[in-house]
This record gives C-alpha cells, sequence and structure tokens, in this order.
C-alpha cells in the first residue's frame, strides 16, 4: 500500500494520469461532435446540394480536430507546469508563422478554406492533379484525398497545389477515321447514324457530331463530342468505342490503317 501511495503521490504520476484523462476527454468529444456531423451529413444526402453539404461538413471535422489537438496540447503542456501564454510570448507568434515548416503548413490551411469558399470543388467531384485523375474522397485543411479511376490508389494532394488541380467535366472527344475512298456526303451521313447511336449506349448522356476535323495520312478523321459522368469516363469511352466500330461494320466501312506504298521501276 505503502508503494501504490508513493506512486499516487508522485508529481510526474499525476502529470501523467491528468494528461491521460484530457486526451480521453478531448477523444470524446470529437467522438460526440463527429457522430452529430455524421448524422447531419447523413440527413443531407438526399438533397440537391448533397455533394456541397457533405465537404462543408467534412472540412468542419477536420476543423474540430485540429482545434482539439492544438487545445490538448497546449492544455497537457500547463499541467507539465509550462507556461503556454509566456512561452508563446517569448517566442513570437510571428516567427514561429514565417518558420519554414509552418509556412507550407499555413498556405495548406488558407487554400483548404479557399476551396470550400470559393468552390474549386467539392467532395464526389473528378479531378486531374499531374499524372492522376480521380475522385475527390475528401478535403481537409491540409490535404486533398482523391481515388484514381485507373489504379484506385488514394493519391493525397496538399492544398497549396490546387493552381495545378483540372476539374473534368466530363467531355470525351472521339475522333472517328474514314478512308480516302469515302465521300464527304456519305462519310456525314454515316456520322450522324453513329451520333444517333453513340446517344443511346451507356453511361452516355450526350452526343454531338462536330464535323472534319483532321486530313491525315492515311485516314479522314470526323469527330463526335460526348459527355458522361467523368467517374465513368474510361467505361464510357470503351462502349463508346465498340458503338462506333459496330456502326461502321453495319455500313461496310472499313477502319483505315497506315499503309506503306512501295514503287519500283
Amino acid at each position: 500500500m505503502d508503494i501504490l501511495s508513493d506512486i499516487f503521490k508522485n508529481i510526474w504520476f499525476q502529470r501523467a494520469l491528468w494528461s491521460v484523462i484530457i486526451i480521453l476527454i478531448a477523444i470524446a468529444i470529437y467522438a460526440i461532435i463527429a457522430k452529430f456531423l455524421s448524422a447531419k451529413e447523413k440527413r443531407g444526402s438526399k438533397l440537391v446540394s448533397a455533394k456541397k453539404n457533405r465537404t462543408y461538413i467534412r472540412m468542419l471535422k477536420s476543423i474540430v480536430g485540429y482545434t482539439l489537438a492544438i487545445l490538448t496540447a497546449l492544455t497537457i503542456l500547463e499541467v507539465f507546469g509550462i507556461n503556454v501564454t509566456s512561452m508563446l510570448a517569448g517566442v513570437g507568434i510571428a516567427s514561429i508563422i514565417v518558420g519554414f515548416a509552418l509556412q507550407d503548413a499555413l498556405k495548406d490551411i488558407i487554400r483548404g478554406l479557399d476551396i470550400i469558399s470559393g468552390s474549386y470543388y467539392d467532395i464526389g467531384d473528378v479531378i486531374k492533379f499531374q499524372d492522376n485523375l480521380g475522385q475527390v474522397q475528401s478535403i481537409t485543411l491540409r490535404t486533398t484525398k482523391i481515388q484514381d479511376i485507373n489504379t484506385s490508389n488514394i493519391v493525397s494532394i496538399a492544398n497549396r497545389n490546387i493552381d495545378k488541380v483540372e476539374i473534368d467535366t466530363g467531355y470525351i472527344y472521339l475522333p472517328v477515321p474514314f478512308p480516302y475512298d469515302i465521300k464527304t456526303d456519305k462519310a456525314d451521313s454515316i456520322m450522324k447514324e453513329v451520333t444517333k447511336n453513340l446517344a443511346k449506349t451507356d453511361l452516355i448522356t450526350s452526343s454531338d457530331y462536330q464535323g472534319l476535323t483532321k486530313i491525315g495520312d492515311s485516314a479522314i478523321d470526323y469527330q463526335v463530342v460526348l459527355t458522361c459522368d467523368p467517374i465513368n469516363r474510361l467505361q464510357a469511352r470503351r462502349n463508346a468505342l465498340h458503338t462506333v466500330v459496330k456502326t461502321l461494320e453495319e455500313n461496310k466501312i472499313t477502319i483505315p490503317y497506315t499503309q506503306l506504298d512501295i514503287h519500283t521501276k
């Protein structure tokens, strides 16, 4: 008993115990707030502005998490006898902010707020960053996470790189090659049929014929522009190509390929 009494009287044990209690309280507070926000997110999923609603709520979760983490850390420092107010006054808030490590963090936070207030993109949108094209899964104060459409990998993007992000609008520009021996009027007629069939293709929401777009070495390209849900882009393109080839076959049009003519004397 004396040993236990000595342990509980030990100042470092008391400080450690209070630190654990503070952390548990912070976790409990975050769990309650997160549960409340998740319920709000679920109820708002049927709204027209569901994506915007989901984005705001998840960003709010991130802000709550960061705030609780900072307050918990400062409180624990006070428990260990460190005067946080004097420490901050001594170091200087300005000198902390201009520190190299915090500069990038501050940029991320400011850009994170810009993403939300400026409606650059929302959770559920498809964006492109460098070689990664994916659907936005989460937006926090520091990062945006997307799931790559091609690989299903989760890619994390620092919010300060927002100026390098492109939003996919779901357009597919599809050139259809015709051999040179097909007259333009006939090609136009067949392309109108192709366009009509594409509009009925799975995952394609609209189809518009744009006319002749390229005179190549072995073919003349006529282009059609399609729209689809960006998340379905790859499958939508495959479906569209299948429709194009099938329509050309039905009209007995052979898709041209590169040929080399050799003339001898």
